[in-house]
């Protein structure tokens, strides 16, 4: 046995290399005991500095190229030339450039074995994990031609781990369909999402002379179904101004079957470990109100406010008219007047389809006047028009409104699902991209369509183990678990 019968046991030991430096130091000090023991200088096995000098490695680097090139026959479309180490080189146009030999004629190694996949990632090191261009750049540098190059490399730094958390955007999923509670017609506000937005200062003159100031905030009630909206003003953040909040609007629009709101601080948590003053529906008597009308809180998961679009999307039309109005009373007459549906300019159209429509039973066209009937008749015709408006707003909304929720404007396409064990980055706007934690999926939440939506992730957190719920849209996949 020779040295050169190393070549016997075949490129595929390569792969047990995860760096390519480690590959050639391994060749090199392969090569270096093997001449040892031909030339009767071999001294069993020591720690030996000649193995370690620039000449072994490009040696070893000769013989990792020569062995892998004899495994390969795709090399013949690039007009190789020989070298004077019998090394097939890139026969190229580049004779008359003022550059050295190693980027006029680089050795041209096989983009489909393992050794191009450590040469790009030694380059990929040295350029600091910069893009692909870059990277590249330092492969021929390097002397290298890689046969398929940009594949290679974009693969690479697709699977680099430091280049997911720099580089790689956050999960997301096909949008889900609609929930039941906008597509029921129901009575208005018997399906609702609140949110608490502001606050305001306020001014307000004492009668013994002298200002007061204060703050004032706002609950917006919506209707999942028509998208009405309901302001109740409360003056602090506490569970007793929100249930005064509460009960005002239930004596107005009636029974609510479901209350859907976001998972922020000022609706969940412990206000005596947080020491704020919030609105804690977990408090006791937030429940007790809450089961006495006969009404369940659904929350959205924490960090998803993408879920409740439907009414954070009337918190900000409302926030601009107030702050347009400086709370004149009219705003809530201003936003309830928000258009469902596109304008029909027909002469069959029968109107403009708003939420006004069903909470007033009233339109613009309806003057008719009843001054020519008597008290009883005058009853019954406006119990019959009540009766009739409300059925052609429902035919309208079945007709115009419900069909503009048929088309998925966002996140159109499904994509592979998370799953345990995946290693993930979990975003966290705080803080800079460079210090968001990396966390492991321990469960994840299918939904009715079998797509992965929610997550649970657990993190080290001052160095204790720390487990939360969190959105896909939060998290960027670092490493699946199949890998």
């Amino acid at each position: 046995m020779n040295v050169n019968d190393i070549a016997k046991l075949g490129s595929n030991r390569f792969e047990r290399f995860s760096s390519w430096m480690a590959l050639v130091r391994a060749i090199a000090r392969l090569k270096h005991l093997l001449s040892s023991v031909y030339s009767g200088t071999f001294h069993g096995w020591h720690s030996c500095v000649d193995c370690k000098s620039v000449h072994s490695f490009e040696e070893a680097q000769k013989f990792i190229i020569r062995v892998v090139q004899r495994e390969t026959s795709s090399i013949l479309t690039f007009n190789p030339v020989l070298d004077n180490d019998g090394l097939p080189r890139v026969g190229g146009r580049l004779s008359r450039a003022n550059i050295n030999s190693n980027e006029k004629n680089p050795i041209i190694i096989p983009g489909k074995h393992y050794l191009a996949m450590l040469i790009v990632r030694y380059c990929h090191e040295l350029v600091f994990h910069q893009v692909r261009h870059f990277t590249e750049g330092a492969v021929r540098s390097a002397g290298f031609w890689i046969i398929g190059g940009r594949r290679v490399i974009s693969s690479m730094i697709f699977q680099c781990f430091k280049c997911r958390k720099l580089r790689a955007r956050v999960q997301i999923q096909q949008i889900s369909d609609m929930p039941v509670d906008r597509l029921t017609p129901t009575p208005p506000f018997t399906f609702v999402g609140l949110d608490v937005f502001g606050p305001w200062s306020v001014v307000a003159r004492r009668t013994k002379g002298g200002l007061s100031h204060s703050k004032c905030w706002a609950v917006l009630f919506t209707c999942l179904t028509i998208r009405a909206i309901h302001i109740e003003v409360i003056t602090d953040m506490s569970s007793s101004s929100f249930i005064n909040a509460l009960r005002r609007f239930i004596a107005l629009r009636g029974h609510v079957k479901v209350f859907r709101s976001d998972n922020g601080t000022n609706f969940v948590g412990s206000t005596n470990s947080l020491k704020i003053n919030v609105i804690n529906t977990e408090h006791g008597s937030v429940n007790d109100f809450l089961l006495t009308k006969g009404s369940v809180w659904i929350f959205n998961q924490p960090h998803s406010s993408h879920m409740g679009g439907v009414w954070e999307r009337m918190v900000g039309t409302t926030r601009r008219i107030l702050d347009s109005t400086v709370l004149e009373t009219k705003a809530k007459d201003i936003t309830i007047e928000v258009v469902s549906t596109h304008d029909s300019s027909g002469p069959e159209s029968s109107g403009i389809l708003s939420p006004s429509a069903l909470l007033t039973h009233k339109t613009e066209s309806a003057n008719d006047s009843f001054s020519f009937l008597d008290i009883t008749d005058m009853y019954k015709a406006q119990w019959k028009r009540v009766q009739v408006l409300a059925e052609i707003f429902w035919n309208k909304w079945r007709r115009e409104y419900l069909q503009t929720l048929q088309t998925r404007r966002k996140w159109q396409t499904a994509t592979p699902n998370l799953s345990e064990n995946d290693v993930v980055l979990l975003k966290d706007k705080s803080t800079h991209r460079n210090e968001w934690p990396v966390g492991l999926v321990t469960r994840i939440f299918p939904s009715e369509d079998n797509m992965v939506r929610k997550t649970e992730v657990r993190i080290m957190k001052d160095g204790k183990q720390t487990t939360y719920l969190r959105p896909i849209t939060e998290l960027v996949l670092l490493q699946s678990a199949s890998q």
